[in-house]
């Protein structure tokens, strides 16, 4: 029987920087995937092909609203080639999963592919496709098994039309009619993709806005620029039941008024969020605790109540983010090896890769209210920048929340062209505490994005020079 000190559940980006870590620790370590490849939800079927897809189609745009005024002539008819584009964002899967391949090779990782589940907490049986099984010893484990897209109890995902983010990634045409129920990042980010590609989206969200965790200025202004383009958004509206006749769906829900609404459509995307997933590990066998929502319960060293076992990701509180799942992976490689790593959930970013990006971190501007927190706040608009009318991305608005008496940024909230980039000066900015005044006095290149932080950092304090 091989033996080791960590042993890593799931190869997704919590599970295999864990495992990294570990052997760069000098830690004897296996990891264990049930999948043929490496990279877990976000590189085969998450935020890598989304991001491919999201790429492709705004390239698509470009072509068909904005290369005219750039003076690009083309002749002839410019068409969606659906397949080869499903094709290349596949390439770019199997580019990015090969990678891990190699990290697990060059940091002498030895790789199981099987389902993992626990036969007591320093034993884990390893079942194989073909069938057979195998026992290894562990002295450590970290379980790192993410989550898989929830449902509502009414709904039958068939995968054909009414479906999930999994199959929306794989599509043999282009709807003619896309539903999404749930206006959160999946749905709006793979809603987008077929808007482009020239399919009516109608978005249905049970909330009384689309991103409701964000920031409102933010949700306020991400539907502004989704209705100029033409989507149909639904908020404050209760799905009850969706059905199929054939190609075509029917999904009724009642408004905030309580009256029925139909809507109908070729195809359902059901994305209303993500559930923790652990089928398979036999928890019980090594007296794992989780708690009802099926999360893992983990202490604030991710240390289950079993001393030995780590949960880490998706699979326990907080988030549901690869970076989040990244830090964590680290960390409790670092505490398995006796280090003390910390880290501070209130400054990991949120991200939507819709166009333009939306980004945040810190606290929102409703969270300061509730809690009392007496704040100041300035604001820019995208389209007072230089860099954004040159390039014709002009919607969105950075806003910077800082705290009355020390002026120390306590929350940065932006939409807007490369948002999903210039997030990490505010994070930067915030982990060394940074007053507002701080980030105001910082020399930003010009023309850029990021002149848009300093000058809602100046907003801040009234003094804004563009506005």
């Amino acid at each position: 029987m091989k033996s080791y000190d960590v042993t890593v559940i799931g190869s997704g980006p919590g599970g295999y920087v864990a495992a990294i870590r570990c052997a760069q620790l000098g830690l004897k370590t296996a990891l264990i995937e049930k999948y043929d490849t490496l990279g877990g939800t976000c590189l085969n079927v998450g935020c890598i092909p989304s991001k491919a897809l999201l790429d492709s189609s705004h390239h698509y745009e470009d072509a068909i609203k904005h290369f005219d005024t750039h003076g690009i002539d083309i002749s002839g008819e410019i068409k969606v080639n659906l397949a080869k584009m499903i094709a290349r964002k596949d390439s770019v899967v199997e580019q990015t999963t090969g990678g891990i391949d190699f990290l697990m090779k060059k940091n002498k990782i030895d790789v199981f592919q099987g389902l993992g589940s626990f036969k007591n907490a320093e034993h884990i049986m390893i079942s194989k496709d073909d069938k057979s099984t195998e026992e290894i010893s562990s002295k450590n484990t970290i379980i790192a098994t993410g989550s898989k897209p929830s449902n509502l109890p009414f709904i039958n995902i068939d995968k054909e039309r009414i479906i999930t983010s999994t199959e929306a990634l794989q599509l043999k045409e282009v709807p003619k009619h896309l539903i999404v129920i749930g206006g959160g990042v999946i749905g709006l980010e793979l809603g987008q993709v077929y808007k482009r590609l020239g399919a009516e989206v109608t978005v249905v969200e049970y909330m009384d806005r689309i991103i409701p965790t964000m920031d409102a200025s933010l949700s306020k202004e991400l539907t502004k620029v989704f209705k100029k383009n033409k989507f149909k958004i639904n908020v404050s509206h209760k799905v009850k039941s969706v059905s199929r006749k054939g190609d075509e769906i029917t999904v009724l829900a009642d408004d905030k008024k309580g009256n029925e609404v139909e809507i109908k459509g070729d195809y359902c995307l059901v994305s209303v969020g993500r559930r923790p997933f652990t089928d398979g590990l036999n928890l019980e066998n090594a007296g794992v605790k989780a708690n009802e929502r099926g999360q893992i319960e983990v202490n604030d060293h991710l240390q289950t109540n079993v001393s030995n076992i780590y949960a880490i990701g998706d699979v326990v509180r907080g988030a549901m983010l690869a970076h989040k799942a990244e830090e964590e992976g680290t960390m409790a490689a670092e505490i398995i090896a006796g280090q003390k790593p910390h880290i501070d959930y209130n400054l990991i970013p949120g991200v939507i890769y819709t166009w333009p990006e939306v980004a945040s971190v810190g606290r929102t501007e409703e969270q300061l209210k509730e809690a009392g927190i007496d704040y100041k706040m300035g604001s820019f608009p995208m389209r007072a920048l230089g860099r954004a009318r040159a390039s014709m991305d002009i919607d969105g608005l950075i806003k910077v929340l800082a705290d009355a008496k020390t002026d120390e940024i306590l929350g940065v909230h932006m939409i807007g062209a490369r948002a999903a980039d210039m997030i990490a000066e505010a994070v930067v900015a915030m982990e060394f505490r940074a007053s507002s005044e701080d980030v105001a006095r910082m020399s930003h290149a010009h023309p850029t994005f990021t002149e848009a932080i300093k000058e809602a950092c100046l907003a801040v304090d009234g003094r804004a020079l563009h506005s």
